[in-house]
């Protein structure tokens, strides 16, 4: 049904779920200061629990402000009559961003490579299932063999990509491409390089109207990134470059080796060294650890490579003004804010530190010998979050510790689940 004219207000948890109200146009118009939140959202699991602690049931369940930024009104064109509207959680005592807030974090982030003469650049691309549900079990769409990379209805019967690429860039998310990826039901999307607060806005949005566009399909659309056992796993992949003052790559450097400066370098460096508490970030769930491993695409080792899609850092082989890295590790079920702080603060700190990276993995990796592993589990690289303080500094030590406190729970209750497997595996015979 058709909207006279609606505002909706969207703001990210810490989980990556996409919060927040729809206003009428001459509400929103109207508002002075910002809108009244409840601060425990941070603190609400993908089960609707409300954990206890700071900011959360033993304050009170106290509010936080948001304040719109008005810079990202968008059209929401499977919802006429809609725009889509972000913006930044304040403390309502102080004015001040609150530690938990994923965009704030990806605007600190933004901030102290500013100080170090750098405008980050980012080119953010996802890749998501598409199901439905048959006899309570999910389903993927277009479930035949064979469809790689496949154009055409063979692999997508009902039309679906042309549909979501023509929706997509009606929505103004700079969508620069739509294909069918390895598995069947499973597709990629390349966003365009911008600013990297804008990428993080626009892959934010981008997931919420992937999601949106299925459901009124009477289909799910899942970022999660390993949910089928016999197919390959979603990722999200960041491609980054830095500009100078006067716009030009700080990454390439004629004549260098591998035609990459010392601030390239240096990027990856920090990236490496910073590389098990950056997986906290980037692979943020239980299930995230199933995709991450040898001989999968994935990434299992802190490494790098030139064009080398078996590393975790991937440099493409455009040079000059296009010299930028891709960041493999990232798990589709990422918050693009929380994916785009943890990139950009290990890449200040390896600047800041000339960190000087190992020489780059030749030919296909998954070697242990030549570089340390990744972590094998959620817990594990929470761990390593948890013991990376000079990460943890640049990334939020507020934000990490709300993270943390979110993700042990969720943790937790994995490991008091029985699982299907469990099941399989030992009641016929134990």
């Amino acid at each position: 049904m058709e909207n006279a004219g609606t505002v909706r207000i969207q703001y990210p948890d810490l989980i990556g779920t996409e919060r927040g109200r729809d206003l009428p146009s001459d509400v929103f118009a109207s508002l002075s200061g910002g809108l009244h939140f409840c601060r425990a959202v941070y603190y609400t699991t993908t089960q609707g629990e409300t954990l206890d602690g700071e900011h959360s049931l033993s304050d009170g369940l106290p509010d936080v402000l948001f304040r719109p930024d008005r810079a990202t009104l968008a059209p929401m064109p499977w919802e006429p009559g809609y725009q889509s509207c972000l913006g930044d959680m304040l403390d309502p005592a102080t004015g001040l961003a609150i530690g938990e807030c994923p965009r704030g974090a990806a605007k600190a982030a933004v901030h102290r490579l500013a100080a170090l003469g750098s405008r980050a650049v980012v080119g953010p691309e996802l890749e998501f299932f598409l199901l439905s549900e048959r006899d309570g079990a999910w389903a993927r769409y277009g479930d035949s063999p064979g469809n790689v990379y496949r154009v055409g209805r063979r692999g997508d019967p009902d039309g679906l990509a042309p549909a979501l690429l023509a929706m997509l860039r009606s929505a103004e998310l700079g969508v620069t491409a739509v294909n069918h990826e390895f598995a069947a039901g499973q597709f990629e999307v390349n966003l365009g390089h911008s600013a990297a607060l804008d990428a993080a806005d626009r892959a934010f949005r981008f997931k919420h109207a992937v999601r949106e566009f299925a459901a009124q399909r009477g289909l799910s659309a899942t970022f999660v990134g390993k949910p089928f056992n016999e197919e390959a796993g979603s990722g999200f992949h960041l491609h980054l470059s830095l500009l100078d003052e006067n716009g030009r790559n700080q990454f390439a450097a004629d004549g260098a080796p591998a035609g990459l400066s010392a601030t390239a370098r240096h990027a990856v460096g920090g990236i490496l060294r910073h590389a098990r508490a950056l997986c906290a970030l980037l692979a943020p769930t239980v299930n995230a650890y199933r995709r991450l491993g040898p001989d999968t695409l994935a990434p299992a080792l802190a490494d790098w490579g030139l064009d080398n899609r078996s590393t975790m850092v991937r440099v493409p082989p455009e040079r000059g003004e296009a010299t930028r890295l891709e960041v493999r590790l990232g798990d589709a079920a990422a918050s693009p804010y929380l994916a785009v702080t943890g990139v950009l603060a290990a890449v200040a700190l390896g600047i800041e530190g000339r960190i000087e990276p190992p020489d780059p993995v030749r030919g296909y990796g998954y070697d242990g010998a030549r570089a340390p592993a990744l972590p094998e589990t959620l817990d594990a690289a929470l761990d390593a979050l948890a013991a990376d303080d000079e990460f943890a500094d640049a990334a939020g030590k507020d934000l990490v510790a709300a993270f943390d406190r979110v993700k042990r729970d969720e943790t937790a209750r994995f490991r008091r689940w029985v699982t299907d497997w469990e099941l399989r595996e030992y009641l016929p015979h134990l």
